[in-house]
Formats: structure tokens, sequence, C-alpha cells
């Protein structure tokens, strides 16, 4: 894909991103936490609130006008049956010169409570057909919800292989200021955040289980009356990548997906994992300097879909990657999640 359209796309999307923001926050400004929570109707994935229905149309609006100019494909949470639509609609996908996959809100439980920030998370890769995979990203774009009483919020992108971006809203007077994304370069786990998600209900135990033998095994879980690592359960991938790539979480990883399709292990498995929209801003954090991979230690690469289950492990820079990765393997097999 070339500059001038990866440019064009870019300035395309953040103003498609900024007025679903627009869109969500008058959502939640006009009704009651208790009606931004019903529930619309289940997809395969997830559950869809009436928070998620707050942008939904217009994505799709301007993903019209982005249709009438070039022919692609949709892929995002929410779209019914294979959760794919071509641009314009007369199309074949095989017409496509390009795949878009957004999910339009990332965090939908913590922003439809007012808890915390939820995240609009899109990017773009060329069309490769049903083989088209994370690896293909080339723009990737993720940009905050922000809660009722804070009025800045930011923006995160990256084109491949140009690095991470960052931009500060104020919502309040539009004024913005740039800043570029750092993960924290510690050599230790000690003293900040590192965890693995368990934040629905299904083996949580196996999970936090895995995660104190891993933190013994690195010597920062002792058997002393002090503290050194600390948890964040985040309910939101984009946001998760987002705590890596600004430097605020050292370690994290989900290995949900694995956890669903483990057989012979105590307890019921989790009812939903991360799917390929969830971890479509990976692109951001790599070009950030976090490293994320597969259980197994390769790139993460799950095709562009809406049903893909996934597991990832992010690790804040090299030297921590190191210290982590085989350990870590080591345990995913002791506790037959590999």
């Amino acid at each position: 894909m070339d500059t001038d359209f990866l440019t064009r796309a870019s300035s395309r999307l953040k103003t498609i991103h900024l007025a679903m923001r627009n869109a969500i926050l008058s959502h939640t400004k006009e009704h009651t936490q208790q009606f931004l929570a019903e529930v619309k109707r289940k997809t395969e994935a997830d559950f869809i609130y009436a928070i998620d229905e707050s942008c939904e149309n217009i994505l799709l609006e301007e993903c019209e006008k982005w249709g009438n100019e070039e022919c692609f494909v949709l892929i995002s949470e929410g779209l019914e049956g294979d959760g794919m639509c071509v641009f314009p609609h007369s199309a074949s996908p095989d017409d496509a010169t390009f795949r878009l996959i957004v999910d339009p809100i990332d965090g939908t439980r913590g922003i439809m409570y007012d808890k915390r920030s939820a995240w609009i998370l899109s990017a773009i890769a060329p069309n490769n057909g049903p083989g088209t995979a994370l690896d293909d990203i080339q723009l990737a774009i993720q940009t905050e919800i922000p809660l009722s009483k804070q009025y800045l919020a930011d923006m995160l992108f990256a084109i491949q292989g140009r690095g991470a971006k960052g931009e500060r809203m104020n919502i309040l007077t539009g004024e913005t200021t740039y800043f570029y994304p750092r993960p924290s370069g510690a050599d230790t786990l000690k003293h900040g955040f590192a965890m693995l998600t368990k934040f629905f209900p299904g083996r949580k135990q196996i999970t936090a289980a895995l995660e104190e033998e891993l933190l013994q095994k690195l010597g920062v879980l002792d058997g002393t009356e002090f503290t050194y690592v600390f948890d964040d359960q985040y309910i939101s991938t984009g946001g998760q990548f987002y705590e890596l790539s600004v430097g605020h979480d050292r370690f994290s990883g989900d290995f949900r997906a694995h956890l669903m399709k483990a057989t012979g292990m105590s307890g019921l498995p989790p009812g939903m994992a991360v799917h390929p929209y969830d971890v479509c801003t990976e692109l951001i954090a790599r070009e950030a300097g976090v490293i994320v991979t597969d259980l197994e230690g390769h790139p993460l690469n799950p095709p562009l879909d809406v049903k893909t289950n996934v597991s990832w492990i992010g690790y804040a820079n090299p030297v921590l990657h190191e210290q982590i990765a085989s350990v870590l393997q080591e345990l995913l097999y002791k506790y037959h999640i590999l």
C-alpha cells in the first residue's frame, strides 16, 4: 500500500473515530447507566449492549461514503452474519483493495458504567482474501472514549515501519498536543504492574495459580511481607495494549482462548475470549517497542475475522521478554494450557 493511500486513510479514519466518539459521548449523557447496560442482541462472539449501538450507524454511514470512492471490505463486531460487509454493496470481496477491521467499542462494560475509558479500534490491511491476517496490517488507530468526568482523551496511531505516535485532545476545547508512546524500560517486574487476564469467570483459579508460580520463579513473590507486583484488570484488550505502549504496564497476557478449548481441566471454561478485532491495533504496540506474541512465542497473527479466538502475551521490552518468556512457556505446558 503506497504512502499517499496510507496518509489519506489515516486522516479519514481519525475523522471517523472522532465522529463515533462524539456519538458515544452524546449517548452516555442522554441516557442512564441502566439503559446503556441493556442487552440489545447476542452475536456469536459477545453481547451487544445499548451503548454499543450508539455509534454503529456512524461507522456504516461513513463507510458508505468511503465506498463511493474506494472498494473495501469492512470486518466489525456487531455486523450480522459473518461480520463482513463490502463497500460499495454492489461489489464483490474480490474487488476490494483493502480490508478495514473495526471494534466500535472495546471496553464496553467499563464505559457503560462510567468506570473506565473504552477504545475505538481500527486497522487496515491490503486485501489478501480470506487469508488476510494481523501481520498484513499496515495502519492502525485507537481512540479513547473517556469517562464523563474526564476532559482529556488520547489517540494512538501507527503506520507500519514509521513508529507509533499519539495525540491528546482536550474534548472541551479541541486543543490537541502530541506525544510518542514509550513502553517501560524496566529490567524487572518489581514495583510495577504485571498481570494475566482473569476479569471474567471461568477457570480463573488456574490463571491465578499459574501467575503466582510465574512470579515466584521470577523472584518477585518471595513470601516476605512486601508487595512487589501489582495487578490491574482492564477489561479492554486495546486498553491493555495502550497501558503497555505508554509505560504503565510491564507484562500482560490473555490465554482465555486456550482455557476455553482445554480438556480434562477443572472448572467451567471462560464464556468468551479475545477476537481479532480486539487485537487489531497490535501494530501500534509493536511500533512503540512492545513485544506481542502468541503463547508459543511466535508473532501474533490471527486471520482478520470476527470468530477466531486469540491468546496473546505482551512484554514491555526485550529484557523482560528474555526474562519471562521461557519460564512462562514451561508453566503453560505444566498447567496443560499448551
